[in-house]
């Protein structure tokens, strides 16, 4: 009756709280009183004690982060003394749940709380479910138990039939988190709190037979793979043996070529394959020359990026952005770059990004002359698309094997230059500039521009094969930039395979752009000068882009700025000059000396080229861009008795033809022009293109030849604001050429204000800047009378007639 009327009793307790801990009713434990709150709480209770009959009692509340559990369990302190390692201690003994209620006063420094003993006694005989349950649970338990080996508890838990004892027993369950015993102690219903306790065993030994089934295969792994390790300690072993009876060094001990291969991330061929090498390598013997071939070939793969790629940054605008910030012109190859990010962007938007084993790479030649910014723009592209870059030098490349690889039996073999590129590069999309394409050679090493053919196909280079990997690399993601000075110099099966991108040079308003926020910036850096300290304005870099360089390019003119700060620099050092200063075009002369290219209109009329009959204009396109290229026609005394036509000037054989051509032209049609044609039968002929040290030919100069010998049998001069270019044909017709922007540049460059071109090339203005056309009178002809009636100056009556000139150009470079 005692036990029943305390159950509904307010308990007045001191609190001892358990940090992360939980103790059920039937537990005994020995807690640690080094604790304040624990020996405060002990304390307390052995005061209360001393008033009030039987043992101290406490109440073990759990704290879980800092916050109390609702129900505690009444505790009585067993006994006070010392723990095993000599600490101050206290055994206490669960006795029943209390629901805690508020706070209250009490003796000590403890906590003091209400409580009401919750009764979760089950009446007997016990329901049949209820038995069931104890006893499925007890089966549980058991074998949990026998699986630890926890024999002589077995019996314990075999006795006990209370089903609320049986439940509180699961507390010494070390599987049990905290938050699973305290949802047991919250538990008030006997039953329910049973039910709990076997779910929560049953789910521990459902995940102990699942590690048990996996510790099984792990042991069975490592077993095996022990054995190889024991076997192969002992192979280390007796090979050493036979190195110490052979009288040999040890050398190190060589890395793990099978663990590296199978821990890398390589494709399933190439893993393959690598295994099979790292096979051979331990079956091979240390004094085998294989063994370093195939640690230096497993080395080669394991190095190479087989699954990296960058991600493309489709930011399609800011991509063209940056290009245009680097690099002045070139329209054509930006359009090119931003068309092929847009269409990238598609077709990864709708899963397109491989097709038939394929990605979506592209093959470019960039053509043209030197110093137009073909080998820096690679940088750009990449910068542009957020790729690596990387750059291969073929300049002077003759050997098959600096593309494809060395077989690996040669000594010192190495793979391509492609697979180095994608190596260093650290991904397999860089974009790879493949510079001087046209300077690639072939000797009886094989030909590179062949093995090329693979690499810059598109249908063929996701499987391309590198003759040291005999694996194969897929570069259908890579980007190839390949740059060329002279287009006829790349094979033509080579060239089918690339998209051809034409770089004709800059026109005079773009070099001035590309100095002012490119050049100078970067050699006024160079110079170790301040911008704010050395300024040069429009018109010295326009004087020096126009007399000083003639150029496609800038990499001349640049040197000039150079050329230019260093000499303020070394002034303003010696003395003889004060910063800031600004370089004007009058300043440029003092500076670095007379221009070099001096404009035809600044000489004495006497002294002009076309000052005298015989002299014609005309264009050619050269591998450093186009050219102004002037043709000089006279004719033989007749008292010297020569004959025939005589050409100087290392003329090739189409060049040879023409000059033919345009002499039978004028001797046949002559009279209808009223040319005194028989100076041609009874003189002999001379045909010089200046710069005679300079190899040159092509069909272009065909109309300047008839024009300069019009000019020489009419009298009239041949106006020296004129140039042209343009085949000639027998019947006097005019027929289309190439390099018709090129041209145009060279003819703007050289202060030209009139060209003559044929009908058919018409449509090639399209591709000349509006800034150039608009300063040239541009004249499409179909027939040699249309040129000589544009070129010719009027005649005068024999005084020499008086024409616009114009700043005339160098010597071709053909």
């Amino acid at each position: 009756m005692a036990a029943e009327s305390e159950a509904f009793t307010p308990l007045t307790l001191p609190v001892l709280p358990l940090d992360d801990e939980v103790v059920l009713p039937g537990m005994v434990v020995p807690l640690d009183l080094s604790d304040a709150e624990v020996r405060a709480a002990v304390e307390a209770a052995q005061a209360a004690a001393r008033s009030e009959p039987g043992k101290p009692r406490v109440l073990l509340v759990p704290r879980v982060d800092g916050t109390y559990a609702r129900t505690g369990v009444l505790g009585t302190v067993e006994q006070v003394g010392r723990l095993a390692d000599g600490d101050p201690g206290a055994l206490l003994r669960g006795v029943g749940r209390v629901k805690i209620g508020a706070g209250t006063t009490g003796p000590g420094a403890a906590l003091w709380v209400e409580g009401t003993r919750v009764d979760d006694t089950v009446p007997e005989p016990l329901p049949g479910q209820v038995a069931e349950l104890v006893k499925e649970y007890k089966a549980l338990a058991t074998a949990w138990l026998r699986k630890r080996g926890a024999w002589q508890v077995v019996d314990r838990v075999q006795a006990i039939d209370d089903v609320s004892a049986l439940a509180d027993n699961s507390g010494y369950s070390p599987f049990l988190t905290t938050e699973q015993k305290v949802e047991l102690l919250e538990t008030a219903d006997a039953v329910a709190r049973l039910k709990l306790a076997t779910q929560q065993l049953r789910d521990h030994l459902a995940e102990q037979d699942v590690a048990e089934t996996i510790a099984k295969d792990v042991q069975e792994g490592v077993d095996k793979q022990q054995r190889e390790f024991l076997l192969r300690r002992q192979l280390e072993a007796v090979r050493k043996e036979l190195r110490e009876i052979n009288g040999e060094r040890e050398g190190e001990e060589s890395d793990d070529y099978r663990a590296r291969v199978e821990a890398a991330d390589l494709p399933e061929k190439v893993r393959e394959a690598a295994l099979k090498e790292v096979d051979k390598l331990e079956r091979s013997s240390d004094q085998s020359p294989e063994g370093s071939w195939i640690r230096t070939w497993l080395d080669t793969v394991l190095e190479l990026p087989w699954n990296v790629r960058t991600e493309d940054a489709y930011d399609i605008q800011g991509a063209r952005a940056v290009l245009d910030d680097e690099h002045a012109g070139l329209d054509d190859v930006k359009e090119r770059i931003t068309e092929y990010l847009a269409v990238r962007k598609r077709r990864g938007d709708r899963g397109l990004g491989v097709v038939g084993g394929r990605r979506g790479g592209a093959v470019l030649a960039l053509v043209g002359p030197p110093g137009v910014g073909k080998t820096s723009l690679g940088e750009s592209v990449a910068h542009a698309m957020g790729r690596e870059f990387v750059r291969v030098a073929l300049g002077g490349v003759r050997d098959e094997a600096e593309i494809r690889g060395h077989r690996r039996t040669y000594v010192g073999a190495l793979p391509g230059r492609i697979v180095r590129a994608i190596k260093e590069a650290g991904s397999m999309n860089p974009v790879v500039l493949l510079d001087e394409i046209d300077k690639v050679g072939s000797d009886f090493r094989g030909d590179p521009a062949a093995a090329l053919l693979e690499v810059l196909d598109p249908a063929q280079n996701h499987t391309f094969r590198d003759h040291y990997l005999e694996v194969e690399l897929d570069l259908s993601d890579v980007v190839f930039l390949a740059t060329a000075n002279v287009l006829e110099a790349i094979p033509e099966a080579l060239l089918d395979r690339m998209e051809l991108v034409r770089l004709d040079g800059y026109t005079e308003d773009e070099k001035i752009v590309i100095a002012r926020d490119h050049l100078l910036p970067r050699q006024l850096e160079r110079a170790g000068l301040d911008p704010d300290e050395v300024t040069v304005d429009e018109g010295a870099l326009r004087k020096l882009a126009g007399e000083y360089t003639r150029e496609a390019g800038v990499r001349t003119l640049e040197r000039s700025i150079a050329r230019l700060l260093r000499k303020v620099a070394a002034q303003h050092e010696l003395g003889e000059r004060k910063l800031p200063f600004t370089v004007t075009d009058g300043d440029l002369r003092a500076l670095i000396g007379r221009p070099h290219h001096v404009p035809e209109s600044a000489q004495d009329p006497a002294e002009r080229r076309t000052s005298v009959p015989g002299v014609a204009t005309g264009l050619a396109v050269t591998g450093a861009g186009g050219d102004v290229l002037y043709v000089e026609a006279s004719l033989a005394d007749p008292e010297t008795g020569a004959s025939g036509l005589t050409l100087t000037g290392q003329l090739g054989d189409v060049m040879k033809e023409s000059a033919q051509i345009a002499l039978s032209f004028l001797r046949s049609r002559g009279a209808e022009l009223e040319l005194p044609v028989a100076d041609l039968k009874d003189r002999g002929v001379h045909i010089h293109f200046p710069a005679g040290a300079v190899p040159k030919d092509g069909p272009s100069a065909g109309i300047t030849m008839t024009t300069a010998l019009a000019s020489l049998l009419s009298g009239r001069l041949v106006r020296t604001d004129v140039a042209m270019t343009g085949e000639v044909s027998l019947t006097g017709r005019v027929l289309p050429i190439g390099g018709v922007k090129q041209k145009l540049l060279a003819a703007h460059r050289a202060g030209v204000t009139t060209v003559i071109i044929p009908k058919r090339n018409e449509p090639d203005l399209d591709d000349v800047p509006a800034e150039v056309l608009d300063k040239l009178d541009v004249h499409a002809v179909t027939d040699v009378r249309q040129v000589l009636e544009l070129a010719l100056a009027p005649a005068t009556n024999g005084a020499r007639s008086e024409v616009p000139v114009a700043a005339m150009g160098a010597p071709p470079r053909l």
